[in-house]
């Protein structure tokens, strides 16, 4: 399923003022890395990812490898930083970005 254009700008303007909750460093996509992601995933819904490697393609095929072993859709990217969205089946209110972010 991909995102229309409306919902895609809804979900980058509340990732706006979210932190990266997921950092990929030289190790790549580890374990510890693929259960904290799914774990993220669960709990917020909408995540921002740091890819700290410095060359682009790498970056894009990191982000690439993690939306497609988590199941996640790749709603944007900037720099090192991608925006990731995957819906929980059961969304807790105090912890999902989009049900506290909804208007």
């Amino acid at each position: 399923m991909s995102l229309s254009p409306e919902q895609r700008r809804q979900y980058r303007a509340i990732a706006h003022n979210l932190k990266p909750v997921i950092i990929i460093g030289d190790k790549g996509l580890t374990e510890g890395l693929q259960q904290e992601l799914d774990r993220a995933l669960n709990d917020h819904e909408l995540i921002k990812v740091k890819v700290a490697h410095p060359d682009r393609e790498a970056r894009r095929e990191a982000i690439d490898a993690l939306c497609a072993e988590s199941g996640a859709q790749l709603v944007q990217t900037i720099g090192k930083i991608a925006v990731i969205l995957r819906r929980a089946k059961k969304p807790n209110p105090k912890l999902s970005n989009l049900l506290r972010n909804q208007s």
